[in-house]
Formats: C-alpha cells, structure tokens, sequence
C-alpha cells in the first residue's frame, strides 16, 4: 500500500461529496450493487459507501490500472468490507468486466474524455442496468447550448480544451439527453449543485 505522502489526493472531493451523496441517497434503491465509473483516486467510495444501506455493494472502477492502488487504499483505510476491490473499466470497451449493476454513478468524467467515452458509457450502462436503475452523472454541463456561468466557460476554455481538443463540456440538453434516449433511459431528475455543477439521474427505461 502507498504511504500517505505518496498517495494521490482530490481536493474537490472533500467538498463536493456531501452534496453527491445526499442525491445518491435519494436515488437509490433499497440494495444492490453501485458500480462507480472513473472513481478516480478511490476518495468518493471510502466517504460514501459506509452511509449507503447495509445491502449495498459499491464496485470502483477506472480506466487506468495505475489508479487502483489508490483506491483500494482509501477503502482498506475506512475499512469498509462492502467496497469491492477496484477493477479496470473502459466505458469503449463492448464488454465490461461486470455484467450487473443496480446503479451506476459516474462524476467528472464526460468533460474530461472525448465523445466516445460518453456514448460508451450509456451503451454500456443499458446492458448491465435493470429496468428503472439509476445511472447517475455529476459534474459541469451547458443547458440548451450555452454555458451555465463564465467560470464554467473559462474552465471549458482554458482547462479542458487546451489539454485535449476532444475534451469539452458537454450540452446536457442537446447531447447527453438525445444519447440517454437512444440507448433506453429516461431524465429523471436535474439537481443544482455547488460550484456551477449539475447532478443529473437518468433512469433505464422497462
């Protein structure tokens, strides 16, 4: 395991998962599996999966084998038993390594990904996700094409696109909700979060 001083840290967990798992909650229903996509340094699963209900199982998960140390260690750390192990994840991928899922949630990834990665995502969503399963989404969107606040902009801008040109912050009206319908889910509910951020349910169609 990594020391504290090697392992990575994201300071914006510690203020935005609050409000995350407060959304989470009232999502969910009463047990299964929770897969998280692009789990990243592993921080949201240590904080949030010991509040879910005893029948809960949370499934980390991302796209760089590199980051599964860390997440492991956060999770041996709130020694948490109903935190699986971490597994590699690439939403392009046909076939993921887990074949179900009672609900997805998937932070911060769709912007920092090119567009395939979003298509991925609900393609995949809808084969491993029962009738009326929650797949959950947090982070910046525009609404009708335009951006929500001029940081959000900025950040499009200065962040994102300069990094990586396929990178962007996705239009919740005009791309992620066409992409949703195609692949057999529905808008549930659009909930405005701290820091120009949006937590958006979506829920598998019957």
């Amino acid at each position: 395991m990594r020391s504290e001083r090697e392992r990575r840290h994201a300071p914006a967990t510690q203020r935005n998962r609050e409000p995350i798992l407060k959304v989470l909650l009232r999502a969910l229903p009463s047990e299964g599996v929770l897969l998280e996509i692009a789990s990243g340094t592993g921080e949201h699963a240590a904080f949030m999966a010991p509040k879910l209900e005893e029948g809960w199982i949370w499934q980390p998960s991302d796209v760089s084998a590199d980051t599964l140390e860390d997440i492991n260690s956060y999770a041996e750390e709130v020694v948490c038993r109903r935190i699986r192990p971490a597994i590699v994840l690439d939403v392009t991928e046909d076939r993921w390594p887990i074949t179900q899922a009672s609900a997805i949630l998937c932070c911060n990834m769709i912007h920092i990904a090119p567009w395939p990665a979003a298509r991925g995502l609900f393609s995949g969503a809808s084969k491993i996700l029962s009738p009326n399963a929650p797949l959950m989404l947090y982070g910046p969107f525009k609404r009708n094409g335009e951006h929500t606040s001029p940081s959000n902009a900025e950040f499009d801008a200065t962040f994102l696109k300069s990094q990586n040109p396929l990178w962007g912050v996705r239009c919740l009206d005009n791309e992620i909700m066409p992409l949703a319908e195609v692949n057999g889910f529905t808008l549930h509910e659009v909930v405005q979060m701290p820091a120009n951020n949006l937590s958006v349910i979506f829920r598998r169609q019957n």
